[in-house]
């Protein structure tokens, strides 16, 4: 019974201390380039979104705050796996469940506009199942992302 219907992911989520530095060192140093530049900075990494997310906002989202999230426990980073409907989203959190996973976040609807929940692996690292409906999944699994932006 596997949870996760396609073998991949679709988005890995750091959280830093500070958005600006990081997103110069990935800019200026890496030489990434940015396709969008909101609240949270992300990169096409070939069909891989890297994103740059304040570490406390990052948390927030996973539901690990207050006294879910002792200083030194929160994750720095979220794995994320882009479901192709909200449906899927659902359906993959029922098996997490009968599976006796430690479900941080329900399945809600995202004020951006999608659909998203969160779940934690044994040692605490963060997953994100998300519905974009922004950022169709080609056949292969990888994403369609927006081109970077003209800076």
């Amino acid at each position: 019974m596997a949870a996760l219907p396609e073998q991949r992911i679709s988005i890995l989520t750091l959280g830093v201390s500070d958005v600006q530095v990081s997103r110069g060192f990935y800019e200026n140093v890496l030489g990434l380039v940015p396709f969008m530049t909101d609240n949270i900075i992300m990169y096409n990494l070939g069909g891989l979104a890297l994103g740059i997310w304040e570490r406390s906002k990052l948390h927030e989202d996973v539901g690990l705050m207050g006294n879910t999230c002792p200083p030194g426990i929160c994750p720095n980073f979220a794995i994320a796996y882009n479901a192709r409907s909200e449906a899927e989203v659902d359906a993959i959190f029922q098996k997490l469940q009968a599976a006796d996973v430690d479900i941080s976040k329900q399945p809600h609807k995202a004020p951006w506009g999608g659909y998203s929940g969160y779940f934690l692996d044994p040692d605490g690292n963060a997953w994100e199942v998300v519905y974009n409906p922004f950022w169709p999944i080609k056949d292969d699994g990888r994403l369609v992302l927006p081109e970077p932006e003209t800076v």
